[in-house]
C-alpha cells in the first residue's frame, strides 16, 4: 500500500515564483498607482515629468553612466532588443552567442530576417555557457548576460576587452536590477522592467553607449525600418526618446507601477540592496539543491548559476531513466500539485527547455517565502514518486 506524504505545516506568505511578470514588490498594493497620470496624454507636461522620472530614477538605481542615454521603448524587451539588431547591425560581421531559447531568437532573427551574411554562430546547450574565447571582439557581439529559460548567466564580463572594435549588445532582461552590469564594456544594455523590479510589461528600456550613438549616427540599414525602431532621424539621434517622448503612446499605468518599484528599490539601499536580495534567494535553493539528491542545477558550473531564474532538473536515479516524455510528466505533475495546493505558481520549466523547475529568485521576493517552499518541493517530488510507484505496481 503506498504511504500518504504529509503535507508541510508552513507555507509562503507570497506564492508568485513566476520568471516573468515577476512578482510585485513586498506590500505592493494598488493604491500604490493612486498618483499614475491616467486619463492624460504622456506628451502633456504630466506625463513626460513621470517618463522623465522613470529615466532618472533607472539611471540611478542601475548606476549607469552619464553618457549613456537611456530610453522607454515598445514591446518589453524582445521590442528592445529588435531596435538595438535592426538599427545598428550590419557595418561589420557579427558574432551570435547563445545559450538558451531567448538567444537562440536572437540567432534566428539576424540569420533568417536580417540576413546579415558575415554571422557567427557560438553556442552551447542548456546548462553550459559558450567558449566565451572564441569571440571576435573586432566584429559586433550580441548575447544575453543571464539566460531566463536556462538559468546560466556570464560571471561578469572580464571576458569583453575594453579596446573592441565592435558594438557589445546585451541583453539584460532578467540580470538587470540583481547582477552587478558592468556599462564600461556594453554599448547596448536592454530589459524590462517586469523581471527583476516586478512591472507590468509591454514596456522596455533600451540603454545607449556614446560608442552606440556613434553607429546610430553614422551608418543607414540597407532595410527598410519600422518607425517603432527608429531612433535617428537627418542622422542624428533623436533626444527626445531619452528625454521620455516616447515612440509610440505608453501606459502611464505602467509607468507609475515601475516608478513605484524603483522609489521601494532605491528605499532599501539601491543596486547592492537588490542583488544582496536575490543572492540570499538563490542561496536557499541552492543549499536545499546541496541537500537533497533528487534534485539538481540545471546551470552546472556554480560560477555560472542565476540568482534570478532558477532552473532545476528532477535527477533522481528512477525518473532519470525515464523517457524524455515522462520525464517532462513527472515534472508537470509536481507543479501541478503545488498549484493545487497554492504554494507555488509558474515555476515549470521553459517549455523549450529541459523539464524540471523554474523557480525565481530576484529581489522582489522575500526569502522568508522561498525558505517555505523547499519542504513542499520535497512533498511534492515524493508525493509524484509514490504515484509512479503505484502506476507501476
Amino acid at each position: 500500500m503506498t504511504k500518504t506524504v504529509a503535507a508541510p505545516d508552513v507555507r509562503p506568505n507570497n506564492t508568485h515564483f513566476s520568471s516573468g511578470p515577476c512578482s510585485k514588490r513586498p506590500n505592493w498594493s494598488l493604491e500604490a498607482l493612486s498618483d499614475a497620470a491616467l486619463g492624460r496624454s504622456h506628451r502633456a507636461k504630466v506625463g513626460k515629468t513621470k517618463l522623465k522620472q522613470a529615466i532618472d530614477l533607472t539611471r540611478e538605481i542601475l548606476e549607469v553612466p552619464a553618457d549613456y542615454r537611456i530610453g522607454i521603448v515598445p514591446a518589453s524587451d524582445t521590442g528592445a532588443v529588435e531596435m538595438a539588431l535592426w538599427s545598428l547591425l550590419g557595418p561589420r560581421g557579427v558574432d551570435m552567442v547563445a545559450w538558451e531559447s531567448f538567444g537562440s531568437g536572437w540567432v534566428s532573427d539576424v540569420v533568417k530576417e536580417l540576413k546579415l551574411p558575415d554571422t557567427r554562430k557560438i553556442t552551447a546547450d542548456y546548462g553550459l555557457l559558450p567558449d566565451l574565447s572564441t569571440i571576435d571582439f573586432d566584429r559586433d557581439v550580441v548575447f544575453t548576460w543571464n539566460g531566463t529559460t536556462s538559468g546560466v548567466r556570464v560571471a561578469n564580463a572580464d571576458f569583453i576587452p575594453a579596446d573592441r572594435k565592435g558594438l557589445t549588445i546585451c541583453d539584460a532582461t532578467s540580470a538587470a536590477f540583481a547582477q552587478n552590469l558592468d556599462f564600461a564594456k556594453l554599448d547596448v544594455v536592454t530589459f524590462s522592467w517586469q523581471k527583476v523590479l516586478g512591472g507590468e510589461g509591454a514596456h522596455g528600456v533600451i540603454i545607449l553607449s556614446p560608442r552606440a550613438v556613434e553607429r546610430l549616427e553614422s551608418y543607414t540599414p540597407s532595410w527598410p525600418m519600422p518607425k517603432i525602431f527608429r531612433m535617428t532621424k537627418g542622422g542624428k539621434i533623436i533626444e527626445g526618446i531619452f528625454q521620455g517622448e516616447t515612440i509610440n503612446t505608453p501606459s502611464m499605468l505602467c509607468v507609475e507601477d515601475y516608478i513605484d518599484a524603483l522609489l521601494w528599490a532605491k528605499e532599501i539601499g539601491g543596486l547592492k540592496a537588490l542583488m544582496a536580495r536575490a543572492d540570499a534567494n538563490a542561496k536557499v535553493i541552492f543549499d536545499f539543491v546541496e541537500n537533497n539528491d533528487w534534485i539538481a542545477n540545471l546551470a552546472q558550473a556554480p560560477e555560472t548559476r542565476s540568482n534570478t531564474s532558477v532552473c532545476l532538473t528532477i535527477a533522481d536515479k528512477d525518473v532519470a531513466a525515464l523517457d524524455a516524455d515522462a520525464q517532462a510528466a513527472f515534472a508537470k505533475g509536481l507543479v501541478a500539485l503545488l498549484e493545487k495546493q497554492g504554494v507555488a505558481y509558474d515555476i515549470g520549466a521553459y517549455r523549450d527547455a529541459p523539464s524540471g523547475l523554474r523557480i525565481w529568485a530576484g529581489a522582489t521576493i522575500d526569502t522568508a517565502d522561498l525558505e517555505a517552499l523547499m519542504p513542499w518541493l520535497t512533498w511534492a517530488f515524493e508525493t509524484q514518486k509514490a504515484t509512479l510507484a503505484k502506476a507501476a505496481a
